[in-house]
This record gives C-alpha cells, structure tokens and sequence, in this order.
C-alpha cells in the first residue's frame, strides 16, 4: 500500500484555522514575526518526513462582521498578517527536502511579475516550490486593489484561466532547456534562437515576454488548488496536481475525489495526475482517555464567537447579525458569492436535518478533528487512505506542539503501518510527490507550450 503525504497546513500569522487558542501555554504562533519560528518548525517537519510546508493567505480583511471588523483585529484572526512567500528562501537555505507551498491569488500581483518570481525560488530551493492557486473570495481585498467589489465567482475562475495560461506561456514557452549555454571559450551566455517571447493578448493580460528567468528545475512549480465549487472543481481537475480538500467524512471524500479524478479524464489528464490532501486536526494522547481530557482541554482555549465570525467573513455574510436574530436558521437559506463550497461541507456534515448557523460555529472547530492515541489515528487514516485521500493536510492548535506530537508520538507508528516514508525521495517536489521525473507530465494544460515559439517574434 502506498505511504501517504504529509504537509503542514499554517499561515503566517496568530490566528488561522482554530481561533484562540494561540493564548495557551507553551503555543507560538503569536511569534509569526519571528523567522527562528518557521525556520525551526520546518526543520521539525522534514524531521518527520513531512512532503511541504503549506502556507495560507489573504490579501484583505474578512466580510464585516456584526457590522465591521473589528472581532478579526481583536482575536489577531487573520490580521496582521504577512507575506509567505518572503520566508521561502530561508526555509529552502535551512532545509534539504521539505517542499515549500504557498498561497498567491490571481489579484494580487501581475502574472509577468508573478512568474519571474516563483523561477527564481525554485532556482533558490533546487526545485521545492509549490503555488496554491486561489481566485479571492474577499471584497475587501478586491478594493485594495483597486476594483470595485467582489468579482462573480465564476468570472474569477474565468480570470484565472487567463491568469496560469501566461505564467505556462512563460515557464515552459520562453526558454527552450539547452537555451542557457554559459560557454567560456565562445562567451556566448544564452542561445538567443531558443528564447522566445510569449506575445500573449487576452481579455485582462498583455505579455510579451520573454520570461527573464532561465529554466527552474520544475519550471512550473508544483500546482495546489483548492476550489470545491463547481467552477473550482473543474478548474482543479485541469491545472492542480494537488487539491486540498475539506471533505466532512470518507463519504464525502471519496465522492469528490473521484469526481475531480473524472474531470481531470474528460480533459485528456490521467486520474493519476492528481494527489488530494484532506485537512485534519490531531490530538493526541498515550491512552483514549488521555486524548480525550486533551480534546476537552482544547475546546475550552477556542473562540468560538471568532470561529463563527471566520466563517462569516469567507461566505461573505454577516452572520454577527444572523445569530442574533437566530442561530437556527438554516443555512441554506443563504447565498453568498464568497466561498460556496462551505455552505456544502455544512449540508454534508449535518444529515438529519437543515443545518443551521449554530452548526456553522461547531463544524469550524470539529470538523477535521481526528482524537485518539497514535494507533487509533493510524486506524483513521488507513480509511482515509481507502476513501481515494493521497495526503493529510496537518491544520494546528497550536505551533509548534501539534506539529511536534505528530511527529513524534504518531509519525513513528504511521511508518510501521506503511502510512508514513521512512526517508526522502530524492529530487525536486514534483519527483518526490510523483516519481515520475521534474517537470509536467504531458497530459498537463501547460505542456502544449514547450519547445515551440510560442508568439510570432522572439
């Protein structure tokens, strides 16, 4: 049976997934300012043969809530916050293998810019980079780039269609591999006949290239996505090679990984082509009563009020408001163009009935949460494994301890159970992940590009 993978799921600030609890005793995500903090962690984590570190990101405030934001500013939930990508050099400088992914959205920076950096940290990283591709779900960050609102959900995913075909354009179009050829003797540096410009020229994008970075050692970085919606999900089964998942049980996982699988077939992609990681949360104990003490201790650090006002601020309604007037109300009753996908995993998590707001503000902290001694985690992650689940996204209460625990209470037995690697394959991220060489696999969108002048002058 094959090993799963592993990638811690963080963000680089206080408060991101599991809200107050950044107050206990022993936690240090309140020191997100500090490198030592990530530079030790993703040492812990390449310690335990974990594939990436997995950084999240917004480029906005959430949805107001209760009318403003001020519940965002005072839990720390999401603000400050800062930019992951900055730490990926000292990440990749002080470890040899651990993958290194984060979060970038399609609003946030030119896709000519965009690229040149990501070639420049695989080049930096020997080919470790990873990009979760996201649209932005927040109006607040549209305005802070100078839109007038939140664009239509799908009109983002049609955004970001045009977005990644530049950034393929440019890492597997630009330069030809033997383009580069440093020859002393002529002092002839690069071969000008194999660099080409792009001369892109879309509905939002003008390009004309040629990309300033020669060939990275994955050229295009591994590709991470996200979406649950039915836009996201085919946008994943075209461009991701890893989707992170949310999925409410191994039902729900099974069914969604085997439709994005289906998708990725119609589009000429093999089912193979992708690895799907599941978040979940741990706790951990040497006895079931042990780790079930702990899972209580922890319910009494959440902020429950901010678990609700996150959910709020990624729907895009204010739910401050709602609950007031009544945390039964039936979430369906809802719409929303932020993130669609929740309102979903909300009417798959409860069953037997609408699921109301007041389930909302429980699914944001129990959903995920895997609590037993290590062999009862390994037993639940055997039927993950069995649901089509290709990997864990690791979420944390607190860092660095929930990655510590994992590392080495339950990693060791993982390992003995044929869940977890012993040791790294070697190689870039890509090659790790798939085995299957460094760069794109043919059957990928961003293949057709390669070894061909892309635009008509070069």
């Amino acid at each position: 049976m094959r090993p799963l993978h592993f990638a811690a799921f963080v963000m680089n600030t206080t408060g991101h997934i599991i809200q107050g609890t950044w107050r206990r005793p022993g936690a240090r995500q309140a020191d997100f300012n500090s490198l030592d903090l990530w530079v030790d962690l993703a040492r812990t984590l390449e310690r335990g043969t974990f594939d990436a570190i997995f950084f999240a990101d917004v480029v906005g405030l959430y949805a107001p809530y209760r009318g403003d934001e001020r519940k965002y500013v005072e839990a720390g939930l999401q603000v400050p916050s800062n930019d992951p990508s900055v730490l990926a050099s000292a990440i990749a400088y002080a470890t040899e293998h651990l993958g290194i992914a984060f979060t970038a959205s399609i609003l946030q920076e030119h896709p000519f810019n965009f690229a040149r950096r990501i070639s420049t940290l695989d080049h930096a990283s020997k080919g470790r980079i990873a990009w979760n591709i996201v649209t932005n779900y927040l109006p607040n960050a549209s305005r802070n780039f100078g839109l007038e609102g939140l664009t239509k959900h799908d009109e983002r995913y049609a955004w970001a269609d045009e977005y990644v075909d530049v950034t393929y354009k440019l890492w597997e179009g630009s330069w030809e591999d033997d383009a580069l050829v440093q020859d002393r003797a002529t002092g002839i540096h690069a071969d000008y006949d194999k660099i080409h410009r792009i001369d892109h020229e879309g509905p939002r994008y003008k390009v004309e290239g040629p990309h300033l970075v020669s060939p990275s050692p994955q050229r295009t970085p591994l590709l991470f996505q996200a979406g649950a919606s039915e836009a996201g999900r085919t946008f994943a089964a075209k461009n991701a090679e890893a989707v992170f998942i949310v999925a409410p049980g191994v039902e729900a996982a099974a069914r969604d990984t085997a439709d994005i699988r289906a998708r990725a077939v119609q589009l000429g992609r093999s089912p193979h082509d992708l690895k799907f990681f599941q978040g979940l949360h741990f706790v951990v104990g040497s006895t079931e009563e042990e780790a079930k003490r702990r899972s209580d201790e922890l319910d009494q650090w959440i902020d429950y009020d901010a678990q609700l006002s996150h959910m709020s601020g990624a729907i895009g309604i204010d739910l401050g408001h709602e609950a007031r007037k009544d945390l039964d109300r039936p979430v369906g009753e809802l719409k929303t163009e932020g993130v669609q996908s929740i309102l979903g995993w909300i009417n798959d998590l409860v069953t037997d009935r609408p699921p109301t707001l007041r389930d909302v503000a429980h699914y944001t902290s129990h959903n995920g949460r895997v609590t037993g001694t290590p062999e009862q985690i390994a037993d639940q992650l055997e039927r993950w494994r069995a649901a089509g689940v290709d990997g864990i996204n690791v979420v944390n209460a607190e860092i660095p301890g929930s990655y510590e625990e994992f590392v080495d209470h339950v990693i060791p037995v993982l390992r003995d159970r044929g869940l977890a690697r012993r040791e790294y394959r070697e190689g870039t991220l890509r090659q790790k992940l798939f085995g299957h060489g460094d760069r794109l696999p043919v059957t990928h969108p961003a293949a057709r590009y390669r070894r061909a002048r892309v635009g008509a002058a070069s």
